[in-house]
């Protein structure tokens, strides 16, 4: 019944619409129901197929810790992504992908490092003995930036996986993850090379109905994957405080036990050895010898 709903919303968004048969890729053919019209239809049963595997993947991701990249730089997605990237609090590309943002990642974080102090400058007043030319230059750089890199500043190593709304479109992005071999999951239309991603999600990219129903899926995989990792957090710090507080308690009943022992060892011996003592030393000091004998 899943399946079914799933594929019934999947329908209606138009995730089955392909491109011009004239415009396609061969090796989309096991992705391909039929063809109406001059336009390709993709078989939704593939699409479920593609989407559940990608979203199993993710979400293991997710719980391990690691980060997933969504890429997303067509004007019909970027909002989508953006604000999906963010309810999961993962890095995102909706502007424009520079070139070598991951075999240069050393360098963009250059990049991101001086963003965020110009950030900072302007922020805590230490820009007030600039001039209101300079502050203007310093302004305007840092939007630029932050229109740029804005997506990838809370990240300091190269994300475990990506996500692409259009494979054939972030083509640079993707040849950099497959130089790195990181992880891929896309949205594949009838005229890209699923074979070119791990996870080939079998869809239309270019409909804003089509995209926001399959990254709000994925997105909701992963939200899924980090509750599960806080949750197992939260279950290890609580076996953790059970085991000191145990620990505490052990050492808490030797201690007493000790205390009694020394008690006991200090009361038996104590007073007699000191009695004897103080006998032993008035016999020496008070006996006298007989004078002239």
């Amino acid at each position: 019944m899943e399946n079914t709903s799933l594929q019934q919303q999947l329908l209606e968004a138009g995730v089955h619409f392909g491109h011009l048969k004239k415009k396609w890729n061969p090796k989309m053919l096991p992705y391909i129901f039929a063809e109406k019209k001059g336009i390709h239809i993709i078989d939704l049963n593939k699409t479920v197929e593609g989407l559940q595997e990608a979203a199993a993947a993710m979400k293991a991701i997710a719980r391990s810790g690691k980060k997933i990249m969504f890429v997303a730089t067509k004007k019909q997605a970027k909002e989508i992504v953006m604000e999906c990237a963010q309810r999961v609090n993962m890095p995102y590309v909706t502007e424009r992908w520079l070139g070598g943002m991951l075999t240069n990642f050393n360098t963009v974080r250059k990049s991101v490092k001086k963003m965020q102090s110009i950030e900072k400058l302007l922020n805590d007043g230490s820009a007030e003995n600039l001039t209101k030319k300079e502050k203007l230059t310093l302004t305007r750089d840092k939007d630029k930036m932050e229109k740029v890199l804005g997506g990838i500043s809370q990240i300091s190593r190269v994300p475990a996986a990506l996500f692409l709304v259009d494979i054939g479109h972030e083509h640079i992005a993707l040849s950099e993850a497959k130089r790195l071999n990181i992880g891929t999951f896309g949205m594949v239309d009838t005229n890209c090379d699923p074979n070119k991603v791990d996870f080939a999600i079998p869809s239309n990219d270019d409909a804003t109905k089509s995209i926001a129903i399959i990254v709000n899926y994925i997105t909701a995989a992963i939200a899924e994957g980090l509750s599960e990792r806080q949750s197992d957090k939260d279950e290890d710090e609580s076996n953790e405080d059970e085991s000191s507080e145990m620990k505490a308690a052990r050492f808490e009943e030797r201690g007493e036990g000790g205390d009694d022992r020394g008690k006991r060892s200090r009361t038996a011996g104590g007073p007699g050895a000191g009695a004897k003592r103080r006998t032993t030393g008035t016999g020496g000091a008070g006996g006298r010898r007989p004078a002239g004998k």
